[in-house]
């Protein structure tokens, strides 16, 4: 048995989505990040980052309990776990990595950072970081739509964790300015992969999820952004 522990960001929802890919037996524990649920003392034991999605599995390496934090090396663990999504072959296994870590060192950066300045920066916010990161969200879309041009999956001819780690993102593109009609290969395989049973089961339960989010108290956004009383200078 996993246990899980979760809520509803991209980065959670690519873990339900290799859990219910997989068919691996997993249990949910949610962490509510706009209560600031992730810096009690127990989840800090799980992960010091005190970050979501984060793993336990009870029959880890030689049986025994083994923990995973940071969303792309729980991608891995469970595709070497279970032997599904990540390709043995060595060139193909890196096809699939090195667009897994454009997802990982890219596309979730910007597209967080978009979101953040467009949903929550204060009115008085800086123009200039909202349209700096708007202007790399449009080019990481027209780079994921030139490589699938070219391959039917971001890895390659079959559908892997590279995929499993970007589908997330994807999903509001309109809030990002971007249309499928605009990039009919990214329309194509966002098609296919919406319509798979395991994805489509995964995002059901994370749409059952409740959170503080919409009643968050100020200065619980303060905590969970680390603004205001709660910023670094």
């Amino acid at each position: 048995m996993i246990d899980l522990y979760a809520l509803t960001s991209p980065n959670v929802q690519k873990i339900y989505i290799m859990l219910e890919e997989t068919k691996l037996p997993y249990k949910e524990h949610f962490i509510d990040v706009w209560k600031g649920e992730q810096y009690n003392p127990d989840f800090i034991k799980i992960n010091p980052n005190s970050k979501i999605p984060a793993i336990v599995d009870h029959e880890g390496p030689g049986g025994k309990p083994y923990t995973v934090v940071e969303s792309g090396a729980i991608l891995m663990y469970l595709a070497e776990k279970s032997g599904k999504f990540l390709p043995t072959d060595t060139v193909k296994k890196y096809d699939v990595l090195q667009w897994m870590m454009v997802q990982m060192t890219g596309v979730g950066p910007a597209f967080g950072q978009f979101f953040h300045f467009k949903m929550f920066a204060p009115k008085d916010g800086s123009s200039y970081a909202f349209e700096r990161f708007q202007t790399e969200v449009k080019r990481l879309y027209e780079v994921l739509e030139k490589r699938l041009g070219e391959t039917p999956y971001l890895g390659g001819d079959d559908y892997s964790i590279a995929d499993i780690a970007t589908f997330p993102w994807t999903r509001v593109h309109d809030m990002h300015g971007v249309k499928w009609e605009d990039h009919p290969n990214l329309g194509r395989w966002f098609k296919a992969i919406d319509e798979r049973p395991a994805v489509k089961a995964a995002l059901a339960k994370v749409a059952a999820i409740k959170s503080n989010r919409d009643t968050a108290t100020e200065d619980q956004k303060d905590r969970f952004f680390n603004r205001g009383k709660y910023a670094r200078a």
